[in-house]
């Protein structure tokens, strides 16, 4: 398993540098306008008064820009998911049927692993990845401050950073378990990515439509504390994605594990095999 894992993030390392960089160059370039954004606060002010309650359904309360807390969550922290999703669920959709479909997977089982250690290994890889992306774009948030007006401390940002780690973590599981239960990796992501979109949408149409309230309540990204967490995080909240992020990851382990592997391509739906007590014909 510790070999697997330190291959698997070896082979994130591009990844890391990329997505990581390119997050922290968007954080500095945040911090270097916040100066001259809040010398114009009174002229903004008046251009959100004039806003429509539908634009700010899906931004939040644009009014708190005015405070640096406002600035980051709304400027960077509201579309992330979006973003860093693509990097999730390509990853996760990838973790395993990437390998399978290029004709690998089978010549990787060939070598003294298990299925369990392989899964764990790669699993654990993409989660450390996808904690050295947010690190890199954490510096480049709290290093620029330092010479900015923007007043916040290094432990306060980092909270946001973890609620956003905690969805990354479940909708990257989410392909995992798709990409176990549908015919290729191409279908996983889509579904994956189609839920990332829903989700993303869904509480903002909830705000202008009351009866939507309830169906909001199972969105992921409900529960996704951007402006909030720098007064302090709903733990309750932030495990809880965590804990469904697991049992997506469970869920995978326990498909991989009774599945057959394919030797390449894309396979077949083979519903029967996705229920435990159906029976199958030799």
């Amino acid at each position: 398993m510790f070999v697997e894992f330190k291959h698997s993030l070896r082979n994130y390392a591009g990844q890391i540098a990329g997505w990581g960089f390119g997050l922290a160059l968007l954080g500095v370039l945040l911090v270097s306008v916040y100066d001259s954004f809040a010398d114009q606060m009174d002229m903004y002010e008046q251009l959100v008064e004039s806003f429509p309650q539908e634009f700010m359904a899906f931004f939040g309360d644009l009014g708190g820009m005015a405070t640096p807390e406002g600035f980051v969550a709304i400027e960077f922290f509201s579309y992330m998911p979006l973003i860093l999703g693509i990097f999730a669920i390509q990853a996760g959709s990838g973790l395993l049927a990437r390998d399978e479909e290029e004709g690998r997977l089978d010549l990787v089982m060939a070598h003294p692993v298990s299925r369990s250690g392989l899964f764990v290994g790669r699993f654990l890889a993409f989660l450390c990845a996808l904690a050295g992306i947010l690190f890199i774009a954490w510096l480049g948030i709290v290093g620029p401050m330092n010479w900015s007006s923007l007043s916040l401390g290094w432990g306060e940002v980092a909270r946001p950073f973890l609620s956003l780690y905690a969805e990354m973590a479940l909708f990257g599981a989410l392909g995992v378990l798709l990409s176990m239960l549908l015919p290729s990796r191409r279908l996983a992501s889509m579904a994956a990515g189609l839920l990332l979109v829903a989700s993303f949408f869904l509480p903002g149409f909830a705000t202008l439509n009351e009866n939507l309230e309830t169906v909001a309540r199972f969105s992921p990204l409900e529960y996704y504390q951007t402006q909030e967490a720098f007064a302090g995080l709903n733990r309750e909240w932030l495990f809880g994605l965590l804990a469904a992020a697991a049992v997506f990851a469970l869920l995978s382990w326990w498909r991989f594990v009774r599945r057959d592997i394919r030797v390449g391509g894309e396979g077949g739906w083979r519903l029967g095999q996705m229920i435990p007590w159906s029976s199958r014909t030799e």
